[in-house]
């Protein structure tokens, strides 16, 4: 395990965002679609590209490949918070494309991080956020050879794992209440 959420994952993040914008579900989609008109360098949200990030408190983390969107997420919340609905209205596409730009900087971060720390040449990525275009976009311009699924098959995590579950052996309640999630398979190069 080279990096993991330290809360919620960039769909979940997506979802929440587009929640506080307003937006419908899965907000993903809907939160690229209003980012398609906006400027994603009007707002300054943790992660944001070009983000000055000398001299943070969170520089440690920062070098780490954990990631973390709960300071992104409240930086919209205050943003939204504080913005009469008229300028909401008005500036909701700079929002999302702001806050989309603060996911997907995030992301490439870390995974540029890990494919220097790794010397892997090659790049998969997968589940609904795999279907942003910004993701996709970006993931291209790392430099090594990248798989990116069809759309059709960049769906929800939770729906795989619902799948995987089904055929797995059965455990009674309340004893699956206390399972945990983490990888456990090695890095293949």
């Amino acid at each position: 395990m080279l990096g993991r959420t330290l809360d919620d994952a960039a769909g979940e993040a997506f979802d929440k965002g587009a929640r506080m914008l307003g937006l419908g579900f899965p907000g993903g989609p809907e939160l690229q679609r209003a980012a398609e008109g906006g400027d994603p360098r009007a707002f300054v949200f943790p992660g944001s590209p070009g983000q000055e990030r000398r001299g943070s408190p969170r520089k440690a983390f920062r070098r780490g490949l954990d990631f973390s969107f709960a300071g992104l997420k409240t930086a919209l919340l205050y943003a939204v918070r504080g913005m009469p609905e008229r300028e909401l209205e008005r500036r909701r596409a700079d929002l999302a494309a702001s806050y989309q730009a603060a996911i997907v900087e995030s992301l490439i971060d870390r995974t540029s991080r890990a494919l220097e720390q790794t010397g892997m040449a090659r790049l998969a990525i997968g589940g609904g956020v795999a279907a942003n275009s910004e993701l996709r976009r970006r993931v291209r311009e790392l430099g090594v050879e990248v798989h990116v699924p069809p759309m059709s098959l960049c769906t929800d995590n939770a729906a795989m794992i619902a799948s995987a579950a089904r055929y797995g052996p059965r455990m009674p309640y309340p004893d699956y209440l206390g399972l945990d999630a983490y990888a456990t398979g090695e890095v293949a190069r």
